[in-house]
């Protein structure tokens, strides 16, 4: 099965990992990735309400390019290109997924702005038909494409006894633009795929709550208590790792899992992984080559229960503080390497 693939900013850099474990386990399950040639930004979530049509503008240049790149081509006359099905264009992080899907939806329902979004991108030679493109989530394409039975007869090295919290966050299944793939109040297929890997997957009611995104930056005493309440949930429930599907999610439960115990005076040790990292793992590849070990809460414990400790060795620093950007905001996340200054 062949799709476009648009990896976004976060798997270019802290959330390398995510990149990595997907493109081992989609050769394991034959899922073929191309990369959007030339793709940029996709807003991420704030620029939306700074210009709003300049980040339509963004978004759009990359539908354009995927579409443009995807477009179906007749191989022979007596199969016109119109009858070929709509190029699938995949997203890994959460937010591309919502921006991609939402612009191209935005556009189908305005002529206007799809007028205005052309112009702009006319400047730089391309144009964008709204519904050239079907845009999804890696989660989606994963257990409904490649399916829970091949996924399970691919599984070498099954996650029994870890005790998994499933964490889907707040983006992934609402609002649904190109039709949902769970239900948007309490989703349940990162729940299977992870019983399906042989993990005993824990009861976790705030599953598709608010990590705060970007409020790790903004407000200190918003975002810990929204991530404090996500990981005591998990911790409730005596979860032995977290599993998520967006790059924000696991960057600000990881990163910041520290801060959180130095304000609240917890002792959180919840390591926070991928999916793809977890199904890499099952289908008996090398920790290294999934990325674990690049996470700052180490995993080593947890999965050290189905006989993997994570050939890479976890080195982060311990009780040192990070630098603070000024009072109103947290600390930004540094590699023990960082020199201080």
């Amino acid at each position: 099965m062949q799709y476009g693939y648009y990896p976004g900013c976060s798997l270019e850099r802290n959330a390398g990992a995510y990149h990595d474990s997907t493109m081992a386990v989609a050769g394991v399950l034959g899922l073929q990735f191309t990369e959007v040639d030339d793709w940029n930004c996709c807003g991420a979530t704030e620029f939306f309400s700074v210009h709003q049509m300049q980040a339509y503008a963004l978004t759009g240049r990359n539908l354009a390019l995927a579409a443009d790149q995807f477009a179906p081509k007749a191989a022979l006359p007596v199969i016109p290109v119109e009858a070929a099905e709509t190029p699938q264009l995949v997203a890994p992080c959460s937010a591309c997924y919502l921006n991609l899907s939402k612009v191209d939806r935005y556009l189908a329902s305005s002529p206007e702005l799809a007028a205005k979004v052309n112009t702009a991108l006319d400047a730089g030679g391309l144009h964008y038909d709204p519904g050239s493109l079907r845009v999804r989530h890696l989660l989606d394409v994963v257990v409904n494409d490649a399916g829970y039975d091949a996924i399970a007869a691919r599984v070498q090295r099954a996650l029994t006894g870890l005790r998994v919290a499933p964490y889907y966050g707040c983006l992934v299944v609402r609002p649904g633009f190109q039709g949902q793939f769970d239900d948007p109040e309490y989703p349940t297929t990162l729940d299977k795929l992870m019983r399906v890997l042989g993990a005993k997957v824990v009861d976790f009611p705030l599953k598709a709550h608010c990590c705060g995104g970007h409020m790790t930056q903004i407000s200190e005493d918003v975002a810990l208590e929204l991530l404090r309440r996500l990981l005591k949930n998990a911790a409730e429930y005596q979860a032995d790792v977290i599993v998520t599907l967006c790059p924000m999610c696991q960057l600000n439960l990881d990163v910041f899992q520290s801060a959180v115990n130095r304000r609240f005076g917890t002792n959180f040790n919840l390591p926070v992984l991928f999916f793809t990292q977890l199904m890499g793992l099952a289908f008996g590849l090398a920790p290294e080559r999934l990325g674990i070990g690049k996470e700052f809460v180490a995993s080593r414990p947890a999965l050290a229960k189905i006989g993997t400790s994570g050939e890479v060795e976890q080195e982060r620093a311990v009780g040192k503080r990070a630098k603070r950007r000024n009072d109103q905001s947290l600390p930004m996340p540094y590699m023990p390497e960082e020199e201080e200054r």
